[in-house]
């Protein structure tokens, strides 16, 4: 039987990591420009606002060649939080929104972050659009990639924060208030491929990001509030703090695997 966590962890990874995995296999030669953006948006419709030499919103594929000039180690993922900027470039209007959105993309001289965009048909329907706007980068912005973890060093963080929250979570009886978390948590120790990178990553950034992305929805159906009203404050404060460090180890998770060496 399936439970809302286990949905939860088939759902799509965020949209800034496809987004850079895809664009940097491309700029890479190893996918063609063609596949990029259908790679990227999925079912969604993608746009973009503010693209260098556009003067209104345009879809994602007439966007993209303005990234044409880039190397692959010239497009980062950044998934940043309050406390925890790191891979921003400094502070200014990106570095703000890209906190609020908890996820963005450095390309070049170029920042762009995802926005959910909720509209209704006449008829009552309700469909979402994906619009990235594309934020200017100071010239003179650190590269403060230098300070994220390796893969080999993200997946040892990870494993160990798994193991940690577990524990944790057991002791304050998860079960009783969200047994499907305790059971989505389980399901972590077998990936099911469902999740995966386009062709140049190695095998230890595919393991990664295969846990890492499922993880980040899991944790996403975490930070809900239990139905019901099975948890008041001083046990949503717990759970909270049974999460912070896994929640962190999976954001440096997902970027050292999006932003791992490309091989051919």
């Amino acid at each position: 039987m399936s439970t809302p966590a286990a949905g939860a962890a088939t759902l799509t990874p965020r949209r800034s990591s496809r987004f850079v995995a895809w664009v940097r296999a491309w700029r890479a030669g190893l996918v063609p420009f063609d596949e990029v953006a259908d790679a990227i948006a999925g079912d969604e419709e993608h746009l973009v606002a503010d693209a260098p030499g556009t003067w209104t919103d345009v879809p994602l594929p007439q966007a993209l060649p303005t990234l044409a000039k880039l190397s692959p180690d010239e497009i980062r993922l950044v998934l940043p939080a309050p406390g925890d900027p790191r891979g921003l470039p400094g502070p200014g209007d990106f570095a703000g929104a890209a906190l609020v959105a908890g996820e963005a993309v450095v390309a070049g001289g170029l920042g762009l972050i995802p926005h959910v965009r909720t509209h209704t048909s006449g008829s009552g329907d309700t469909f979402e659009t994906v619009l990235w706007r594309v934020y200017p980068l100071p010239a003179d912005a650190p590269a403060a990639s230098l300070a994220l973890p390796g893969a080999a060093e993200a997946e040892a963080e990870l494993a160990v924060a798994l193991a940690d929250t577990t524990a944790a979570l057991t002791r304050l009886d998860v079960a009783q208030w969200r047994p499907e978390l305790a059971g989505a948590l389980e399901a972590l120790r077998r990936p099911d491929g469902g999740t995966d990178l386009p062709p140049g990553f190695d095998p230890r950034a595919r393991r990664l990001f295969a846990r890492a992305a499922v993880l980040d929805r899991v944790l996403a159906l975490a930070g809900h509030a239990a139905p019901g009203g099975a948890i008041n404050n001083y046990e949503a404060q717990q759970r909270d703090a049974a999460l912070r460090p896994l929640t962190t180890a999976c954001r440096q998770a997902l970027v050292a695997a999006c932003n791992a060496p490309l091989r051919p």
